[in-house]
């Protein structure tokens, strides 16, 4: 479990971490080993990537951010290294359920079939409702999600769940992505989706409608997986005064770090930006 960098001496290798002279010498100065050195410069390292990843990554994200850098750890290295720094995963928590299918609007067949694979982007959409606590009452959150890149192209929060909400969402991912025609939307049974004046939109937009099996969450895994991350990484570890105070800070996480910074496994340890970035260069 060495960590290497080209076999820089240790002096070099502090300097490649953006350490001090001055910083390198007070621990040559305490007398201890290199190997002490590499931990302590290497648990710096650990620290700032959990930090600049609003305190979410574990293990394996922090060891892909390593090796992104040049450096290399193991797995037994860093379970010391995350000890020492204190760092540990967030338990989940159980959700609300916000489907309404106990309606007698149109059902649509399912057309995605649990296959969450998409060749490129605008071909399958995955949309979904979820609600967050605040100090003065519920603020509910409806996303759309690309299911190439899992990037959110859409997304509304209001104080109520009616169809307004959905509508909204679905006009971003629009308005923003403008996709050609035969694009499948992806939803669960909710009366929101199923209304009128949300197929009519989707009829507008040359889109074709897909719904998931009546209870069945699994036909929609991507969206509430996506919902899982959000709460568990970034919900609940906030209280939020009002609505307004959620809107900003969700708007902040969805935009500035799930789009463009937070890496996933799924897609090659790329943020959804560059994911489709890459496909498209």
């Amino acid at each position: 479990m060495q960590l290497h960098r080209h076999e820089f001496p240790v002096e070099k290798m502090a300097l490649v971490f953006g350490v001090s002279r001055s910083g390198f010498h007070e621990y040559d100065k305490r007398g201890n080993s290199k190997r002490e050195i590499e931990d302590q410069l290497l648990l710096d390292e650990v620290i700032s990537i959990h930090k600049n990843s609003h305190c979410t990554y574990g293990r394996p994200r922090i060891i892909r951010k390593l090796k992104d850098k040049g450096f290399t750890c193991g797995t037994d290295r860093m379970i010391k290294l995350l000890k020492m720094a204190k760092i540990s995963v967030k338990l989940k928590r159980s959700f609300k359920v916000t489907t309404d299918s106990n309606h007698g609007l149109p059902v649509s067949p399912n057309l995605l079939k649990r296959n969450f694979r998409a060749p490129e982007p605008n071909r399958v959409w995955v949309s979904d409702i979820t609600y967050i606590r605040t100090q003065s009452g519920w603020l509910y959150l409806c996303v759309v999600l690309d299911l190439f890149s899992r990037k959110v192209v859409g997304w509304s929060m209001k104080k109520h769940m009616e169809t307004s909400l959905v509508l909204s969402a679905l006009r971003m991912a629009y308005e923003t992505r403008k996709p050609k025609p035969g694009l499948i939307f992806h939803s669960d049974r909710g009366v929101q989706y199923a209304s009128i004046e949300f197929r009519q939109k989707l009829k507008e937009y040359h889109m074709s409608s897909s719904m998931s099996r009546k209870g069945d969450c699994w036909d929609n895994a991507c969206a509430e997986s996506f919902f899982s991350i959000l709460k568990r990484e970034f919900i609940y570890r906030l209280r939020f005064e009002n609505q307004e105070d959620a809107r900003l800070n969700i708007f902040e996480y969805i935009e500035s770090f799930y789009n463009r910074q937070r890496i996933h496994s799924y897609l090659n340890y790329l943020s959804p930006e560059d994911y489709e970035t890459q496909f498209v260069a």
